[in-house]
């Protein structure tokens, strides 16, 4: 039995996407139907079937079309490109019968190859006489614009390929003209067909060097410079992906408001000061949403307004280290305690301290075993302990990110501004008071406040930069 009954070829424009196709097609048995999914043609410009069906018809049901390529004598495919129709991406990719063909080609060439083609209107060549040429001027913010989205396809690919167990194989513009590779593709496809010579119809359309095709090429190279092409300045990120926590979510009791919490934020004021807006007590809140009924919430009240809200990374890390591992009451974690003490060294009393009365853990022992959990933290965000990253001490941008596979928040608060910013969002729901929001929003600032200082700062920012660069943190205001 067939290993594979499609197979779809991924590339972009200017990649000699062409030219692999007519090499397919060049081997008895295989089948390449264009770019079959092109949002403003099927197939190829000025052809109206792809067999037998029309534009309007794929428009209408994709899956038709799919299914025709399948069903067609031999092994059928077609290309596909970032911006044709998303509809069947993922039932291709997740598909094990739909054989993967990945072409890449260095994206500065595609780009430039890509613009001269756009400026001459030839996207073809097939006799070199009748070759037009013409310089472009490189665009810095076009360019990255351009390559975000291939990247971001890329990794899609990728990432869908690996969860799936999949494999796929790829071919690099340069390969295009060895017949070997184009015999091992057909191999890969499952053909026993093998060709002796490349199809020559097609011919390179631009040849010369680059500095011949770009008007500005010294500008053009000063700003690829200028590019982290291997992403040096990224703060790695080991953290576990999350999904968007939509139980966790709070909705006001009859105000059109939505909270989604960071839980080692100030959950417990911004969830009185919900309630109080509608004159209720915090249990009338609404909550355990799941996505369906948090739709159904949504679908129910236009205009409805969500937010979530930021934590400084030095409180937030202390939030957790107080809330989690020092307490020892309901919801605290006392296996991941344990832990800490044993292997980590983390030396807190067994019981709940309390600094005002407790000899053997005064500040400057609160200090230490702070700093001892920081330590611990930034290990831990790196991947590099056997404990899991719990969402009370991961970085906040995380937790967001999580949030944004459902919807993003309308609005990102913060704590050092949470008053008026409140009052910014009750504004906009159309209310003209609103109750008091306390000026200590941390019922542990006190605590941090006598322990903070520049070494407490800098392991915060050891741990958590993530959180200190996309969001623009400051050292802490104690």
């Amino acid at each position: 039995m067939a290993q594979f009954d499609y197979f779809v070829v991924f590339a972009e424009m200017r990649t000699g996407s062409n030219f692999l196709e007519a090499n397919i097609n060049a081997f008895d048995g295989l089948s390449c139907h264009g770019e079959a999914f092109n949002p403003h043609f099927i197939g190829y410009p000025d052809q109206e079937k792809v067999l037998g069906i029309t534009q309007p018809e794929r428009d209408a049901d994709p899956m038709r079309l799919v299914a025709a390529v399948k069903a067609a004598p031999g092994l059928g495919g077609f290309r596909y490109f970032n911006d044709h129709d998303p509809r069947v991406l993922d039932t291709c990719l997740e598909d094990p019968r739909c054989a993967k063909v990945i072409l890449t080609r260095n994206p500065v060439d595609s780009f430039v190859s890509w613009k001269i083609a756009s400026a001459t209107g030839q996207w073809k060549l097939t006799n070199a006489t009748h070759a037009k040429t013409q310089t472009i001027t490189f665009d810095p913010e076009e360019f990255e614009t351009h390559i975000a989205d291939l990247q971001a396809f890329q990794v899609k690919l990728l990432n869908t390929l690996q969860r799936s167990g999949q494999t796929a194989f790829y071919v690099a513009y340069e390969d295009l003209q060895d017949v070997d590779v184009m015999n091992g593709l057909a191999a890969f496809l499952g053909s026993e067909a093998r060709i002796e010579h490349l199809d020559r119809n097609l011919k390179k359309q631009n040849p010369a060097p680059m500095s011949a095709k770009v008007a500005n090429f010294e500008e053009m190279e000063q700003a690829l410079a200028r590019m982290d092409r291997f992403n040096l300045s990224r703060t790695p990120n080991f953290e576990p992906r999350r999904g968007p926590l939509v139980p966790t979510y709070v909705a006001a009791a009859t105000s059109p408001l939505l909270y989604l919490p960071l839980k080692s934020g100030p959950v417990p004021v911004v969830e009185a000061w919900m309630a109080a807006l509608d004159g209720v007590e915090p249990p009338a809140l609404q909550r355990k949403f799941s996505q369906k009924s948090l739709r159904s919430w949504m679908n129910e009240r236009p205009g409805h307004r969500s937010f979530t809200v930021l934590r400084h990374p030095v409180a937030w890390a202390h939030t957790a280290f107080c809330d989690k591992i020092l307490d020892t009451g309901p919801g605290s974690f006392a296996e991941i305690r344990e832990t800490l003490r044993k292997v980590h060294r983390l030396e807190i009393p067994d019981h709940a301290p309390d600094p005002t009365n407790d000899p053997e853990y005064d500040m400057a022992a609160h200090k230490a075993a702070f700093l001892t959990f920081l330590s611990f933290l930034k290990s831990n965000l790196s991947a590099q302990t056997a404990t899991r990253v719990d969402p009370c001490w991961s970085t906040q941008l995380s937790v967001l990110q999580g949030m944004v596979e459902f919807g993003p928040p309308d609005m990102i608060l913060r704590e050092d501004r949470l008053r008026s910013d409140l009052a910014g969002l009750a504004g906009q729901i159309g209310r003209r008071k609103m109750p008091v929001v306390p000026d200590n929003t941390d019922p542990w600032a006190d605590r941090l406040a006598a322990i903070y200082d520049a070494k407490v700062e800098a392991a915060t920012r050891q741990a958590f930069g993530r959180d200190y660069q996309m969001f623009g943190f400051g050292d802490y205001a104690a």
